[in-house]
């Protein structure tokens, strides 16, 4: 996560989206929220931080209804992050 802390700062146009599976044992959920909320960003840089949930767990795109979901999400993103 430093690395990443160090890149939102150097750039503060970077954008980052989490893909978040809410039911995994593989992958624990609140771990990808507890170092999203812990990475001691300022608001200004932590709004570029876009948090997105499936139900489908860290293998979302074999549940056609997250897959579709995840399509959706990462279309958008590469939409708005790409405008400045």
């Amino acid at each position: 996560m430093l690395d990443l802390v160090q890149a939102l700062i150097s750039n503060p146009c970077l954008k980052v989206e989490v893909e978040d599976g809410i039911y995994d044992l593989a992958t624990p959920f609140m771990e990808a929220e507890y170092t999203v909320d812990h990475m001691g960003l300022p608001e200004n840089i932590r709004k570029n931080i876009w948090r997105q949930y499936y139900e489908a767990g860290h293998m979302m795109y074999l549940h056609d209804e997250d897959l579709a979901k995840l399509k959706k999400n990462v279309a958008n993103f590469i939409d708005t992050a790409s405008k400045r």
